[in-house]
């Protein structure tokens, strides 16, 4: 293994796709699909959104021409790799009536071998905050915990944020800082194209070692720095930027803030932002039994805490309405979860921002909120 700066051109690009094909895995990739940049599986370097872009604003996504050849010239896909890890769907066991009485079978969870390809910073910040949640030393999530050990990572340092992106507020971003297997950079000028890619397991580094690769000079080097600057500069002068140092007491300071009211009044509790969130872990399971009643099964799916029946018990929802369910979703991702697993729930992608139907931009509630506190 080693961290050693590389070059890798443009056009080479396809063979590192086929180079981590050819050694079993199912390469994840970004890729345009039904009027968005999503993540599914590509077959190379063709099917990769060369010469798009993505414009995000609160309650808007659109696809843009670039106008140029960039393969990652976007933020964040529409959806998340937790899709590939933490599946939507999946059943649990099954049951069938015999002459001797029911007889349960476990239904074993077979995970393929996958590569991500295109991974940003602040993704690979959701991945380990998913981490703690499934695979923490108490409980495990076998599946969860399965499928992201099968998982080999390609991270792609960011250099195209989108006006909803804030990972610079949340020390997730720009520049990738987690462990990945792979980690690369686009640079692209008027007359030049290619990767700086170094590695960061002994994987990646038999890879590059299959690559025709040459020594990253210092010029190269200055061209990632000036590009990533350059993003960091995009956030940090836009107006999702905030200071994230004191949000958890902010927030446990105005519990009862009348915020809470007039957020109510626009949030449709659709669950549109815990579905795009790439750390929202929420679950349930359903069971179902045929007519016959010979046969039953119980799968798990993806729940939400805006949904009525999530927090139900005996009695009632414990939140049910609108506010209060807003309100468990911010304070526990942007303050309960630092007690409950060491870190804030939130990386910064700005996610639930562009799919929220009705534009609820949750840093401006946090301005509000501190306005509020002076006033």
């Amino acid at each position: 293994m080693t961290t050693q700066d590389y070059v890798l051109r443009a056009e080479d690009l396809e063979l590192l796709i086929q180079a981590i094909r050819v050694r079993g895995h199912q390469v994840m990739g970004p890729t345009v699909k039904n009027g968005a940049i999503t993540y599914g599986e590509i077959q190379g370097s063709v099917d990769l959104p060369q010469g798009w872009s993505d414009q995000q604003e609160k309650g808007y996504y659109r696809l843009a021409s670039n106008h140029s050849q960039a393969y990652f010239a976007y933020a964040v896909g529409a959806g998340s790799w937790k899709q590939f890890l933490q599946l939507p769907r999946r059943q649990v066991w099954e049951a069938r009536k015999t002459d001797g009485g029911l007889n349960f079978v476990e239904v074993v969870d077979v995970a393929p071998r996958v590569a991500f390809l295109g991974v940003r910073s602040c993704e690979l910040h959701a991945m380990e905050i998913q981490d703690r949640v499934f695979s923490g030393a108490q409980f495990q999530n076998e599946s969860y915990a399965e499928r992201r050990g099968n998982a080999f990572v390609v991270a792609v340092n960011c250099t195209t944020p989108a006006a909803t992106c804030f990972c610079t507020a949340m020390k997730t971003g720009p520049k990738v800082s987690s462990p990945a297997d792979l980690t690369m950079t686009e640079v692209i000028g008027s007359d030049e194209h290619y990767f700086l890619i170094k590695s960061g397991s002994q994987q990646g580094s038999e890879i590059l070692g299959e690559l025709p690769l040459t020594s990253a000079t210092e010029r190269e080097r200055k061209a990632e720095e000036g590009a990533l600057h350059d993003a960091v500069q995009q956030m940090e002068n836009g107006p999702r930027q905030f200071d994230n140092s004191d949000v958890k007491d902010l927030l446990y300071r105005n519990y009862e803030s009348p915020l809470w009211d007039q957020v109510a009044d626009r949030c449709l509790s659709c669950a549109n932002c815990t579905m795009a969130c790439p750390t929202c872990f929420c679950s349930t399971v359903e069971d179902t039994t045929d007519l016959s009643g010979d046969n039953a099964e119980r799968w798990e799916r993806w729940d939400s805490c805006f949904t009525g029946e999530f927090s139900y018990i005996t009695g009632g929802s414990v939140r049910p309405d609108t506010k209060s369910r807003y309100r468990q979703w911010m304070t526990h991702k942007l303050a309960t979860w630092h007690d409950q697993f060491g870190s804030s729930g939130c990386v910064g992608c700005g996610r639930c921002i562009t799919w929220c139907p009705v534009g609820i931009d949750f840093t401006e509630e946090i301005h509000k909120m501190r306005e509020m506190e002076q006033s």
